[in-house]
């Protein structure tokens, strides 16, 4: 297990030998690792006294990802008290071979990886390779329920994938959008990772079919931006998500990922617009729960 190659540390970094560690590679806009961290935090106090060590590593995916500032934010909203290694170089990221978004490392005392789990999920079997490590036997974390962007996603009516807006490509207009589509009102200039806002006032619309709906944008570098969201052309009211008012109207500060909508009773097909005013939005996904 390698460790070495950090561009800085959140929190000291981690004495580790002849301790189980439990290694979380993550990037703060992943919708994945937020609905895993619950998880990861429950097993950090649970087995914390038994010799558990765990350690975060934040290797970006976005370039606005590699500020720590916005990595420390992500860790406030998380309430992760652990040490996390900024992976800007990607020197960790390489060093375990690793190519996703989360991944769990499960280090033995001699800091061998004995064990690995992609994704969020297979918590039972995460936990129980914690227990196997430590060398100890009790029954498992089953109370741990994410709230708010946290919670689990409703995977029996999820069936839109993720969309990542970049590429060079533009996808046009929005005046019909076939399932699972998206496209742009206003003048928006495509990049390899983003799509940027170039006129004073634009939107972005998808049609999907999902419980939630996130959306990974930036203010860029002209500081706060206001938004609003439509869900079918009207104002969201109870299917809003934690980051809009039942109007449907936030602001950007930052780079991160948006919850946007939360539909409340059954989950249907419809289309969601978010309408900026003001230059230099930089859009880079939608994902959905």
């Amino acid at each position: 297990m390698n460790l070495d190659g950090a561009t800085a540390w959140i929190g000291e970094p981690p004495q580790t030998d002849g301790r189980v560690v439990l290694v979380n590679f993550w990037t703060l806009t992943c919708i994945n690792w937020i609905r895993q961290a619950p998880w990861v935090r429950a097993w950090r106090h649970a087995y914390r006294d038994d010799g558990l060590v765990v350690v975060g590593v934040h290797t970006p995916e976005f370039s606005f990802e590699h500020d720590p500032a916005l990595v420390r934010h992500a860790l406030a909203e998380r309430r992760i008290d652990y040490p996390v290694a900024i992976d800007n170089g990607a020197a960790i990221w390489t060093a375990f071979d690793n190519q996703f978004w989360p991944a769990l490392y499960f280090a033995d005392r001699d800091g061998v990886i004995r064990d690995f789990q992609i994704g969020e999920g297979s918590y039972e079997e995460s936990e129980r390779a914690l227990q196997r490590l430590l060398g100890i036997g009790r029954p498992l974390t089953t109370t741990v329920e994410g709230h708010g962007v946290e919670a689990a996603a409703d995977w029996e009516h999820l069936r839109t994938p993720e969309i990542y807006l970049g590429g060079g490509a533009d996808p046009g207009g929005r005046a019909y959008l076939h399932f699972n589509q998206w496209g742009t009102a206003g003048e928006w200039r495509p990049d390899p990772e983003k799509i940027v806002l170039a006129g004073p006032e634009g939107s972005i619309a998808c049609h999907f079919h999902a419980r939630d709906v996130h959306l990974v944008v930036s203010p860029g570098a002209g500081g706060p931006v206001a938004f609003q969201v439509f869900l079918d052309g009207e104002a969201p009211g109870r299917h809003r998500g934690t980051d809009i008012d039942e109007d449907g109207r936030g602001t950007l500060r930052d780079g991160r990922l948006h919850h946007l909508i939360r539909q409340r009773g059954p989950v249907r097909e419809l289309t969601v617009e978010v309408a900026f005013l003001g230059a230099g939005v930089e859009a880079y996904a939608f994902t959905f729960g």
